[in-house]
């Protein structure tokens, strides 16, 4: 069978041969599906349709982290999205010119710049995380409890199995979109996590 156009056979790589099946292709093409849907339909459709002048996705992760986080600092914020300080305060200009969310000087030190998020950035986070609700809430009810649960074992282990045979990158991790668990078993390969609270958020 002749190699796919752009990729290179296993001889010619000297990679040892693997038989894949038609499950091995089935699980790539859904994979990609879910992956491309979850990013493509349910996070960029809402930041095109709902966010004022259209944050990025960059940006929008930013208002996330803010949002689950009382008084972050704004070096704290470049250091856990592994990003520049310079980068970081860009972002956060966007956000703040769009009212979403306040930098403010730290009463207790007046060398740290606190940022939290506006009661319109929170809307905005609690708006989104709704859109995922009522898109999603419906496929997984009819999976059902035990199916669901079975389904989350599987994609734990394949998702365990990857990162097993991955470098760990040298910023934090950010690969549960904000959807953080104190027993997550990612943090165990990864190092820390960037989404992770630190701190209280007033309700």
């Amino acid at each position: 069978m002749p190699a796919h156009d752009g990729l290179s056979s296993a001889a010619e790589t000297g990679a040892t041969p693997v038989k894949t099946g038609e499950g091995f292709y089935c699980f790539l093409r859904y994979g990609h599906i879910l992956s491309s849907l979850l990013r493509e339909f349910l996070e960029s459709s809402f930041l095109e349709q709902f966010c004022p002048r259209r944050l990025t996705r960059s940006q929008f992760c930013f208002l996330k982290l803010i949002a689950g986080n009382s008084e972050l600092q704004v070096g704290e914020l470049a250091r856990c999205l592994g990003v520049s300080p310079a980068a970081s305060s860009k972002n956060i200009d966007r956000l703040e010119r769009l009212g979403l969310v306040v930098r403010e000087t730290s009463s207790e030190d007046r060398r740290a710049t606190l940022l939290t998020v506006s009661p319109e950035g929170r809307r905005l986070v609690e708006d989104f995380e709704r859109l995922k609700a009522s898109q999603l809430a419906p496929v997984i009810e009819e999976l059902g409890e035990e199916r669901t649960e079975e389904f989350c074992d599987l994609l734990r282990e394949v998702c365990l199995g990857l990162l097993e045979r991955t470098t760990a990158p040298d910023a934090p991790c950010m690969r549960c979109a904000g959807y953080y668990s104190p027993d997550c078993s990612v943090v165990e390969l990864h190092g820390e996590c960037s989404l992770k609270p630190r701190r209280g958020v007033e309700a």
